[in-house]
C-alpha cells in the first residue's frame, strides 16, 4: 500500500488540470505576446486565470500577478515593497516562524539598511496582537505573516492583524504568505486589510513552477525582475500559460467542494491526532489548549514529536513500508538543522530532531492513516528499543 501524507510540500495534480495543462502544451501553445492567433488563444488563457482567481479572492483581476512560485512571490513583495516605499520607512515587522522565503529575504533587506522586527509566538504557535501593535512604528513600511504554518499549522489572526495595521498606519502594507492557506481557508484580501498575498500552485494540486502575487491597486512595488515588461512591467518574462491556466483550474475545483473537503479532512486530521495519542510520550505540536482535537489549527497538518526516535529514522521506517512523511519544512529538508518553528514555540531540545509532519489531502483515506496508525503502533516501540541500546 502507497500512503502519501507529505501534501504539505507538494500535492498530486488533479486529472482536469493535467488534462488542461497538456492542451495548451500540445495545442494552443502560443506565446501570449504574439499578435497571431496562436498568441490571442494563450493570452486568453491567462486572462481566464485572472478572472477564475480573482473571483476566488473577490478582487479585479489587474491585482493578480503570476510569478514561479511561492518563494518568487514573497520575493517580490518584500523586497519590491521595501525599496519602493523606503523614503516613507526602512521599518518591517515579520514573525519568528516565517517560511525561510520569508525570513531570509528579510535577512537581506537587514543587509542593506532596513531594520526588522521579529514577532514571537506562543507555545500554539500564534503571534499576540499586542505585541505587534508595541512593535509598530511610524517608518514601519509593512507587515508580513504567514496564514497557516507549513511546519505545525498554526493558523494567525489575519483579519484582526490587518484592521490593527491599517487603523495605526494606513500607509503601511500587510503582506500574508498564505501558500499553506489557500485552498484551505477561504481568504478575501481587501475584507481583511490584505495588500499583497502570495499563494502556490502545487500546494492545491496544481503544477510546480506557478505562483500568484496579489498587489492591491494602491500598492507600489519595484520589480525584481526586468525585462520585456509583461504583466504590467511589474513581472518580465513569457507569461507560463500552462502553469496559470493549470492553477487556476485547481483553485476553482478545490473551492467548488470547499466545504465537504474541509469537513473532511478536519474529520481525518481528529481522527489521526486521537490514536496517534495512544503512542507513549507522543507530543502534538500546535494545538490550541483549549481545542485538543485540531480544531483551530489548519485542516491539513500534524506535528508529532516522538521521544527517543530520530526523525529521519522514523521517516524511513515508514517509507519502508510505502508511507511518505516529512521531517519538516520540505524546502529545507536536505539541509539538516533545528526548526526555527518548534524553537520558537518552545519544543524541547530533545524533541526539535525527533518531529514529523503529516500532512494530507482531499485523496488522503481512513484506510491510508489506519495503515499508517497501525505502522507507527509496530515500529516506533522497536526504534525506541534500537536507540536505547
Amino acid at each position: 500500500m502507497e500512503v502519501y501524507l507529505d501534501n504539505s510540500a507538494t500535492t498530486r495534480v488533479f486529472p482536469e488540470v493535467a488534462e488542461l495543462m497538456t492542451k495548451i502544451m500540445c495545442e494552443d501553445y502560443g506565446n501570449p505576446s504574439s499578435l497571431h492567433i496562436k498568441g490571442m488563444q494563450a493570452e486568453n488563457y491567462l486572462r481566464h486565470a485572472k478572472e477564475t482567481l480573482a473571483k476566488i479572492l473577490k478582487v479585479n483581476e489587474k491585482e493578480i500577478f503570476f510569478t514561479s512560485g511561492g518563494t518568487e512571490s514573497d520575493n517580490m513583495a518584500l523586497t519590491g515593497c521595501a525599496f519602493a516605499n523606503s523614503r516613507r520607512g526602512k521599518h518591517i515587522i515579520t514573525t519568528q516562524i516565517e517560511h525561510p522565503a520569508v525570513l531570509k529575504t528579510c535577512a537581506y533587506l537587514e543587509s542593506v539598511g532596513f531594520r526588522v522586527t521579529y514577532l514571537p509566538v506562543n507555545a500554539w504557535g500564534q503571534i499576540c496582537l499586542e505585541d505587534l501593535r508595541r512593535a509598530m512604528t511610524p517608518d514601519t513600511i509593512l507587515v508580513s505573516i504567514m496564514y497557516i504554518n507549513n511546519e505545525i499549522g498554526s493558523i494567525q489572526p489575519i483579519e484582526m492583524a490587518g484592521a490593527m495595521i491599517k487603523q495605526m498606519n494606513p500607509y503601511t502594507l500587510f503582506h500574508v504568505d498564505a501558500v499553506q492557506g489557500f485552498g484551505k481557508a477561504k481568504i478575501y484580501p481587501k475584507r481583511m486589510g490584505i495588500d499583497l498575498m502570495s499563494a502556490s500552485g502545487h500546494k492545491i494540486h496544481g503544477p510546480k513552477g506557478i505562483g500568484l502575487l496579489y498587489v492591491g491597486e494602491r500598492v507600489k512595488l519595484q520589480p525584481i525582475i526586468y525585462g520585456g515588461g509583461q504583466q504590467m512591467n511589474l513581472r518580465s518574462g513569457t507569461d507560463n500559460v500552462p502553469g496559470a491556466a493549470g492553477m487556476a483550474r485547481a483553485a476553482e475545483l478545490l473551492y467548488a467542494h470547499y466545504e465537504s473537503d474541509m469537513n473532511s479532512l478536519y474529520q481525518h486530521k481528529k481522527y489521526f491526532i486521537e490514536n496517534v495519542r495512544r503512542i507513549e510520550g507522543i507530543r502534538i505540536n500546535g494545538l490550541l489548549p483549549e481545542k485538543p482535537d485540531g480544531e483551530g489549527t489548519a485542516p491539513h497538518i500534524v506535528s508529532v514529536s516522538v521521544p527517543g526516535v530520530r526523525s529521519e529514522v522514523l521517516l524511513h521506517a515508514l517509507e519502508d513500508k510505502g508511507i511518505y512523511v516529512s521531517a519538516g519544512s520540505a524546502c529545507a529538508a536536505r539541509k539538516p538543522q533545528p526548526s526555527a518553528t518548534l524553537k520558537a514555540i518552545g519544543v524541547d531540545k530533545l524533541l526539535l530532531e525527533s518531529t514529523i509532519r503529516f500532512s494530507f489531502s482531499v485523496y488522503t483515506t481512513k484506510e491510508e492513516l489506519d495503515y499508517t496508525l497501525r505502522e507507527m503502533y509496530d515500529k516506533i516501540p522497536m526504534l525506541r528499543r534500537y536507540t536505547r541500546h
